[in-house]
């Protein structure tokens, strides 16, 4: 069996779950055996002093210690993005055989060039689309690509009793919330004007809207266990993005979320969400404020192609985002890596 350290951002954090720790279990049935270290402090922690920042990078160094022993004697360690936040560390003494996984632009706000510097130093890198890949590969490393996956088994839809509301959701990180308030006037409008629907933000902060009625919308804290039972009680899905170098690099995570419970959705037509769009009839794109409000009046007015949309959009996850369709292409490159 094939022995894998895997170093992660932490517990907490979406992208260790979704990149790396639902893939433990399948893993094991093909002969990959996978020990987890995340990072026990909080990797990121906006809005502190640059003293207290430097003096918790060494903490998160210190913390490190654990992960990189067990990786000396592993075959393969797993990288989810850089040790310590923005800088190059002990990434080169993680055993030998080092995969990079990258699941956003990270590059972009690399002034010291840290992720360039793990690449060079990995076995490979493993990026979440194709524009991450495009970007290491100029590099001269070696890149597979693995999207970010769904465990289906656990994300399906739930047959939903007959109801008078309609309820527009959205789930996200605090630090995305900036997205989703770029498109307030359009929802207000329509909320304004569909007094049966409701707006539903699953998010580990409580939003501030300046427009939508209080009594339009609702929060809910996100955690790992109530995030399917919240996303099941939506019936659109949303997942506005700015046309920028960084939105292009995302891994459209909340629309494979939306779709993998049979919901419809609708999403900005940038990056990996493009690309989605392209894929199937599973929702609708939306540019500007107008396309945003006749997106959401079109959907609420037509339950049959909503549904429509959604079955299409979970057909879509099963086939080509699941947990069972990647877990194969992820034991390769570990195997290949293993041998290099």
């Amino acid at each position: 069996m094939l022995k894998v350290t895997a170093l992660t951002s932490g517990k907490h954090v979406p992208s260790s779950r979704f990149r790396v720790r639902q893939f433990i279990k399948p893993l094991a049935s093909l002969g990959i055996q996978v020990s987890e270290y995340p990072l026990i402090i909080k990797k990121y922690t906006p809005g502190i002093s640059p003293m207290i920042n430097a003096f918790s990078d060494i903490l998160k160094m210190f913390a490190r210690a654990p992960g990189l022993l067990a990786a000396k004697s592993s075959d393969v360690t797993w990288l989810e993005r850089e040790l310590v936040p923005r800088r190059y560390t002990f990434e080169r003494f993680a055993g030998p055989k080092r995969l990079f996984d990258v699941d956003d632009a990270i590059w972009l706000t690399d002034e010291s060039r840290f992720s360039e510097e793990i690449a060079k130093h990995s076995t490979g890198v493993i990026a979440g689309n194709q524009f991450i890949a495009d970007y290491y590969h100029k590099l001269g490393v070696r890149v597979w690509v693995v999207p970010t996956s769904v465990d289906t088994e656990s994300w399906k839809p739930e047959l939903k009793k007959k109801r008078n509301g309609w309820t527009v959701g959205w789930i996200g990180s605090s630090s995305n919330l900036k997205y989703l308030y770029a498109i307030e006037e359009s929802m207000a409008d329509f909320l304004a004007e569909h007094r049966t629907s409701e707006l539903l933000v699953v998010c580990d902060r409580k939003p501030s809207f300046k427009i939508i009625l209080p009594t339009a919308w609702k929060f809910a804290r996100w955690t790992p266990e109530n995030e399917i039972k919240l996303t099941q009680k939506m019936d659109v899905g949303l997942m506005p993005l700015p046309d920028t170098e960084w939105a292009r690099g995302k891994c459209a995570l909340k629309m494979l979320l939306y779709m993998a419970v049979g919901l419809p959705v609708i999403a900005s037509p940038v990056g990996v969400n493009s690309e989605i769009l392209r894929q199937a009839e599973i929702g609708l794109p939306a540019v500007n404020k107008d396309n945003w409000y006749e997106a959401l009046r079109l959907l609420f007015a037509d339950r049959k192609r909503a549904f429509s949309l959604g079955r299409a959009g979970r057909r879509l996850v099963e086939e080509q985002y699941s947990v069972k369709q990647n877990v194969c292409k992820l034991a390769q490159i570990i195997g290949e890596a293993a041998c290099s």
